[in-house]
């Protein structure tokens, strides 16, 4: 693919978080950009108000004429587009040149250096993270997140002279195979998408095989005492990180009236006094890996400094609604058990003695039939559960799989309710809030503006 070529882009499944990146990616390049999307959302409607054309029915009519050049149009779809969809078909069948997302991002890690944030959890984070630093520097990158940074309201950072481009590396259907990093974060390798993988083991191997992509004279920074043995190329340099220990990791933390500082040890140079813009316990190690590629990428410590206490965060990554002396309610994406684990303990640390309620929207019937046990036991460590039904994505039921395994699995002597998520309010408007957390990667967002209203009221 020569981008100087092309005329015209067609995305199917527009609206996704990573597709929708790209889009605006291409039409910052002057193409001509289109697309396709099953519901129409926040995130579409801007795209069409930036210049896409975006249809919401699978009909090949709907393609409009900018689009009808096989020899000047490239088509982008997403991993989780099925393959008898009507639009991917009749592209296919009419010789267009045809690429996954992540093939796309391949090829600018390959004519960039690509600085990658991989793992079960914390990429999105950790990517948007380094991606605030290096802006916020003289060095400068382009960017490809995974959710809407808070700082620029987008989830597409260009420049016009840095070598450097952040992006998160996604292992659903192996699509971080497609990248070549010139430095890599891994965060964890807890077993996910089994529907995909079949076993963890699988999972395991597909993470080995990513390290082994990094190019020869670039970094891999791994959190430590994850499971995964990297099979690293000659030249690549291996670090480790973590909260406590590691090449990277932090010392002298102080918690305390809402903020988090600490001192970040280095190899590379210590930075003192780092204070979290958005401060929740899980941002110190997520901190320390942006650093770390902030670091590599020639970020000096002054500009690190700086960045790190003006990070907002990303919308739907502890993403603080309402944030009061009496009451706190905050959004997290966070799908799978470990993920909500780390969420409820680092809401734990600050409001340590306070009524603690989660309101839970399992995302798809496969993680859900997996790891069922796991949700429950994580769910377990706060006052209070509020589970709705399972969100299915591109999945259809399975018999026997829905919300009630794991309201099954949670102890007895834990408040829990299980609804439909149409109820949520009438429920809320019974309960006495203090501290509360929607949990989820599916439309549970969808009540965030109703959800503050009632607790505005309240208060």
């Amino acid at each position: 693919m020569d981008v100087n070529t092309l005329k015209s882009v067609y995305f199917i499944g527009a609206g996704g978080i990573g597709m929708s990146a790209l889009v605006r990616y291409f039409l910052s390049k002057g193409k001509k950009v289109g697309g396709y999307d099953r519901t129409p959302s926040e995130l579409t409607e801007k795209l069409k108000k930036e210049g896409a054309q975006i249809c919401y029915e699978e009909a090949i009519e709907n393609i409009p004429p900018d689009f009808g050049d096989s020899r000047s149009t490239l088509v982008v779809y997403t991993a989780a587009m099925p393959d008898n969809h009507i639009l991917l078909q009749y592209f296919r069948n009419h010789n267009f040149t045809i690429y996954k997302r992540a093939q796309v991002l391949g090829m600018l890690t390959r004519s960039s250096k690509g600085l990658c944030a991989a793992g079960t959890h914390g990429k999105t984070t950790t990517s948007t993270m380094a991606a605030h630093l290096l802006h916020q520097s003289h060095v400068g990158c382009d960017a490809f997140l995974g959710g809407i940074s808070k700082n620029y309201g987008t989830n597409l950072l260009l420049s016009d002279n840095s070598e450097f481009v952040v992006i998160e590396a996604d292992e659903f259907d192996r699509s971080f195979h497609w990248l070549t990093p010139y430095a890599t974060v891994i965060t964890a390798t807890d077993a996910d998408h089994l529907d995909i993988y079949g076993t963890e083991e699988a999972y395991l191997e597909s993470f080995r095989h990513y390290t082994s992509l990094i190019q020869p004279g670039g970094f891999l920074i791994i959190r430590k005492g994850i499971n995964l043995e990297p099979r690293l190329q000659e030249g690549v340099t291996l670090y480790t990180y973590s909260k406590e220990e590691g090449d990277f990791h932090a010392e002298n933390v102080r918690i305390g009236r809402g903020e988090i500082i600490f001192d970040y040890i280095s190899p590379l140079g210590n930075i003192t006094d780092i204070q979290l813009g958005v401060p929740v316990a899980i941002n110190i190690e997520n901190g320390i890996a942006a650093m770390a590629l902030a670091q590599l990428s020639g970020a000096t410590s002054q500009e690190i400094r700086v960045a790190m206490a003006s990070f907002q965060g990303i919308e739907r990554r502890f993403d603080f609604k309402i944030k009061t002396d009496k009451i706190v309610y905050l959004s997290d994406y966070a799908h799978h058990p470990e993920e909500i684990r780390q969420s409820i303990l680092s809401m734990r640390a600050l409001y340590q003695n306070r009524k603690l309620t989660g309101i839970f929207q399992p995302h798809l019937y496969t993680r859900t039939r997996d790891f069922y046990k796991e949700f429950a036991e994580s769910l377990s460590l706060l006052d209070e559960v509020i589970l709705t039904e399972i969100y299915p994505a591109r999945e259809l039921p399975i018999e026997g799989v829905s919300s009630q395994l794991i309201y099954d699995q949670l102890p007895s002597g834990i408040e829990k309710t299980l609804c439909k998520k149409e109820n949520i309010l009438d429920i809320l408007k019974t309960k006495n809030i203090e501290v509360l957390i929607t949990l989820g990667a599916g439309d549970i967002e969808n009540y965030a503006p109703q959800i503050c209203e009632i607790i505005n009221k309240r208060c």
